[in-house]
C-alpha cells in the first residue's frame, strides 16, 4: 500500500477509535474539536472522512433531524477491531491521554441514578436514569420479582452506565 493509502486508512480508523472510546452520540463540532486540538487531520479532510464513514455505514446519525449526533455502528466496531493495530501507538496514546484529561470535565455534567421501591412482596420497581445538564438522556423503569434482583440491576447500572447506554442505543438503531 502507498503511504497516502496507509495514512488515509489510519486516519479513518483513528476516527472510529475516538467514536468507540466516547461510547455516546457526539456532535460533528465535538469530534472536530477533538481532532483539531490534537492536530491529527485538517478540517476539510476530516469532513470528507466523516462523510465517507457515514456512506460506508461505519458511523451513523442518531436522530438526525433533532440532534445531529454521530455514533459508531456495529459494522464500524468490527472494522476497528480487525484493523486497530494499523493506528500508531503514539496517536492512540494521544487520544487516551486527551480523554483522561477532558472526559472528566464532561462527566461532571452527567448524573447517574438508580433506585428501587417495593410495590409488594414480589414486585419491585427499578428506576434507572442518566441525565446530562439536567436533560434526561435515558430513563428505564423495570419490574422485578425480588429485592436481590432490584439491587443487582441498580449496581450494574451504576458501574456500567456507559456500556449499557451504548448497547441499548445500538440495539434500537439496528435495522
Amino acid at each position: 500500500m502507498s503511504e497516502n493509502t496507509l495514512e488515509l486508512a489510519e486516519n479513518k480508523l483513528l476516527l472510529l477509535y475516538i467514536f468507540k472510546k466516547i461510547k455516546i452520540p457526539i456532535s460533528n463540532n465535538k469530534i472536530t474539536e477533538i481532532i483539531l486540538e490534537n492536530n491529527f487531520i485538517n478540517y476539510f479532510i476530516l469532513q470528507q472522512y466523516l462523510d465517507e464513514l457515514l456512506v460506508s455505514k461505519f458511523i451513523q446519525y442518531v436522530d438526525a433531524e433533532k440532534d445531529h449526533k454521530l455514533l459508531i455502528t456495529k459494522k464500524g466496531i468490527k472494522v476497528l477491531n480487525l484493523f486497530e493495530n494499523m493506528i500508531s501507538k503514539e496517536k492512540i496514546k494521544i487520544v487516551d491521554d486527551y480523554f483522561k484529561k477532558h472526559v472528566n470535565n464532561t462527566e461532571k455534567d452527567v448524573l447517574i441514578s438508580s433506585e428501587y421501591i417495593s410495590k409488594d412482596e414480589d414486585n419491585y420497581i427499578v428506576d434507572l436514569k442518566v441525565t446530562k445538564n439536567e436533560i434526561t438522556l435515558m430513563n428505564i423503569k423495570l419490574s422485578v420479582k425480588s429485592d436481590k434482583e432490584a439491587h443487582e440491576l441498580c449496581n450494574k447500572w451504576k458501574n456500567n452506565t456507559d456500556d449499557i447506554y451504548y448497547k441499548i442505543v445500538q440495539t434500537l438503531l439496528e435495522n
